[in-house]
């Protein structure tokens, strides 16, 4: 959540500060400001709202300046506003604030002792006046952020520019994600590669309680009074890969991308040559791990759930899928010889994170599924295997869901095969089966227009909508609900369909859709049966299905789409891209903002 940037050079830095924050709009914002230096004073513009509205009031008052930062804004402490938006700015600093300081009212309390006034309702306030007055007691900019990181509690990430100093930009970061670009003549903070990527490719990832000083050429970075080294690493992303295309949404062009991407992790961790799944070396062995338990928040948690399916039915190894904000407090025992999966397409969901930490507590070997190789949750883990998503915009996750399933279900077969319970003729079906997903998602792509026909004819007018799934397909009724739900704001429930007649049944009527995700695979009589209690009941039926479920209930549904008939265990794949279609024509239709849909952020890095 939040974005931030910072930046010292020698060329003027707002127009590079408001592109940068154009690349962090995803991250989910509701205000944005920028503050720069000139001729030693803090100069600050805000706006509550779009970025429009920020670059509106840039152009009625320009702002000069070498040296400058900015900020989008997800509010936690005080409401949108632009009294609220950062930087946050005293005489003597400016600050912007990823994160929650947990004790700030403490802190706050203490200043307002002091005689200290606030001109905002945000915890972020706090860090600028606790370095104003150490500033006032005459320590040096340097020493200020060192003694201010002794004091603050809670996970953030801070850049800082002081008055009368065009020579240093501080940073800090303590649970969130803060990245140093290395320019020519020029260097960044930034909240993410992403960030960076129009300035430079060369990026250092700060870690925990890390602090840093930036002038024009350099980074000095410290944990405490002791200064330490970081590793610059070359950035995979560049500044092209960030734009729609001649698709009119983020979202709608990574859904078209899911078949490049979904083959770019097969050719990671398949042999096509030999028909097998080849995972790089791991600090276990399968055969002998006791239990799995994985944890991960929101879409990534359905990914979970499905590799749940996957590893019990192929591996026949015990799952545990944890909401990680549960697990973290939770804390339940787990035993020895566990494996923890973590999940996240950013790799710095701060749930996650805690989790893992406490899983490691526990002696549990952590491997990570991530999309950022060089985020925190990757670099914590014991071993990563990153999906080959590239850049995802869109809020609402697809090709990062689709590829982390990829993952998942080559991890099933590798543990199937050490654990001797996946005979090699299964895995060579297995695999054969997942190298034709993507020309299959491919097909399923070229009915989008049968798609948006359900979506506008059906879902859109709909206030209620639920979903139903039995087996591997009720993690995607799962994820088909929360697609529908954040981007179109229609109410959208998921459910395994063996559930509908104890509580969702009463739900039914005339003016309620229910999608049916079914496959005709094993237990396709059981889902068909709850199909029909629904349309007794004179529910508007939508069934997902191949042809020969089609063949079977088409002619009672009120719409129908028809998929490739594939082998059940990848089925789940290609049903997840149907019902990313339907949510994305429902959210055009309705008129919402598909990509950056209101109160969500993509990257969620507080509590």
């Amino acid at each position: 959540m939040c974005g931030l940037i910072g930046i010292i050079g020698r060329a003027p830095v707002t127009p590079l500060l408001v592109e940068a924050l154009k690349r962090l709009e995803y991250r989910g914002y509701d205000s944005a400001g920028v503050a720069t230096l000139i001729n030693g004073h803090i100069e600050r513009r805000r706006a509550e709202g779009k970025l429009f509205n920020l670059e509106t009031k840039l152009a009625a008052e320009p702002l000069a300046g070498a040296i400058g930062i900015g900020h989008t804004r997800w509010a936690t402490h005080g409401k949108p506003s632009e009294r609220n938006a950062h930087p946050i700015v005293t005489g003597r600093v400016a600050v912007v604030h990823n994160g929650i300081i947990e004790n700030f009212q403490q802190l706050k309390d203490e200043l307002l002792a002091e005689g200290r006034t606030f001109d905002s309702d945000t915890d972020t306030e706090v860090v600028a006046q606790l370095l104003t007055v150490y500033l006032e007691r005459q320590l040096s900019p340097e020493e200020a952020m060192g003694k201010a990181m002794q004091r603050l509690r809670g996970a953030f990430a801070l850049v800082a520019l002081f008055s009368g100093r065009h020579d240093i930009l501080l940073g800090a970061r303590r649970g969130s994600s803060l990245a140093v670009g290395h320019g020519d003549m020029a260097m960044y903070l930034g909240t993410d590669a992403l960030a960076l990527a129009p300035f430079t490719r060369r990026v250092t990832y700060l870690e925990d309680d890390d602090w840093v000083v930036l002038n024009a050429q350099e980074a000095r970075i410290f944990q405490g009074h002791s200064e330490v080294r970081r590793a610059i690493r070359e950035s995979g992303i560049t500044g092209s890969m960030m734009g729609k295309g001649n698709h009119r949404h983020f979202m709608l062009k990574e859904i078209h991308e899911q078949p490049a991407v979904i083959g770019d992790t097969l050719h990671t961790y398949l042999s096509p040559a030999t028909r097998s799944v080849t995972l790089p070396a791991l600090p276990f062995d399968w055969a002998k791990v006791t239990r799995l338990t994985i944890t991960a928040c929101g879409t990534a948690y359905f990914a979970g759930m499905m590799a749940k399916y996957w590893f019990e039915k192929l591996a026949r190894l015990p799952v545990e899928v944890e909401v990680a904000s549960e697990l973290r407090y939770r804390e339940p025992p787990l035993p020895e010889g566990g494996v923890c999966i973590a999940i996240s397409q950013s790799g710095e969901t701060v749930d996650t994170l805690a989790a893992l930490r406490y899983a490691k507590t526990q002696h549990q070997t952590i491997l990570s599924v991530v999309n950022v190789p060089e985020s925190a949750i990757a670099r914590e883990s014991h071993a990563v295997l990153p999906t080959i998503a590239g850049p995802e915009i869109g809020v609402a996750s697809t090709k990062a869901f689709t590829t982390q399933l990829m993952v998942l279900l080559t991890m099933a077969v590798a543990a199937g095969r050490a654990r001797r319970t996946l005979c090699s003729a299964d895995e060579e079906r297995l695999t054969r089966a997942m190298i034709e997903v993507p020309s299959q998602v491919n097909e399923v792509l070229n009915m989008d227009l049968a798609y948006k026909n359900i979506a506008e004819g059906i879902l859109a007018k709909a206030r209620d909508v639920l979903y139903l799934g039995r087996g591997l397909s009720f993690p995607i009724a799962l994820e088909g609900a929360l697609k529908l739900k954040e981007i179109s704001y229609i109410h959208a429930e998921g459910y395994a369909g063996g559930e509908m007649k104890h509580g969702p049944i009463a739900l039914i009527d005339e003016a309620v859709p229910v999608v049916v995700v079914a496959p005709a695979d094993a237990i396709f009589d059981k889902i068909a049966s709850n199909f029909e209690q629904v349309r007794a009941r004179g529910g508007k039926l939508v069934l997902l299905s191949d042809e020969a479920g089609n063949d079977r209930l088409a002619h009672h549904a009120a719409a129908a789409a028809k998929l490739p008939t594939v082998d059940p265990m990848v089925a789940p794949i290609l049903y997840s891209v149907s019902v990313q279609l339907l949510a994305y024509y429902t959210a055009v239709a309705k008129g919402t903002d598909v990509d950056q849909p209101r109160n969500l952020a993509k990257s969620v890095t507080v509590e």
